[in-house]
């Protein structure tokens, strides 16, 4: 049933990217999954960008900016309303176990796990409701929330204005994985630098 639900959700915020008004419905979308929303916004971003090329920096624009001060409303539900509603929203996504085990290490590499999450498939509102209740540097959960916001949106942008259609099928079978790969070679980037 939930699933179902959730298919349905999918579908119509599907359907808003070919409105006239795409581009706001996009706003809201992004604005939202960084709080409380389950459709990711990437959903609008691909067919957008593929039906106007020449508008996908303006998209991948607003997306990112729509999301990192959605991510700002979801700091406030975990610095705020922990109890009342970033616990539920926790529980509803079934991460109350990981949230209890990642609190642990997240003062340490807090910057670190918003900007993954941000590239990620993870869902991102667990992120930021996270980073308000464990009170995350507010400038440090911004600069690394533009950073994997826009790195995430400017370059599926970019994938699709410069490959087209066989690129949407290739972005929506390995965005998980394209993701992963690139966080741990930047992390074996800065391991090597600082190490080595």
């Amino acid at each position: 049933m939930f699933s179902q639900m959730l298919r349905r959700i999918y579908d119509n915020v599907l359907l808003l990217s070919s409105r006239p008004n795409a581009l706001y419905w996009l706003v809201l979308v992004a604005f939202v999954e960084s709080s409380f929303f389950p459709i990711p916004p990437d959903i609008m971003i691909i067919p957008m960008v593929l039906a106007t090329p020449s508008k996908a920096w303006k998209i991948a624009g607003y997306a990112m900016v729509a999301s990192v001060i959605g991510g700002y409303l979801g700091y406030a539900i975990g610095m705020f309303g922990y109890e009342v509603i970033a616990k539920p929203l926790i529980a509803f996504y079934g991460y109350s176990e990981a949230f209890n085990e990642f609190s642990r290490y997240y003062h340490e590499w807090g910057a670190w796990i918003v900007f993954g999450a941000g590239l990620t498939p993870f869902p991102y509102k667990v992120i930021t409701i996270t980073s308000g209740v464990l009170g995350l540097n507010i400038w440090v959960f911004g600069i690394a929330s533009v950073l994997a916001r826009g790195i995430r949106f400017y370059l599926i942008a970019f994938l699709l204005k410069r490959f087209g259609e066989p690129m949407k099928v290739f972005i929506e079978k390995n965005l998980g994985l394209l993701t992963v790969i690139f966080v741990l070679l930047l992390f074996a980037g800065f391991y090597a630098v600082k190490y080595l």
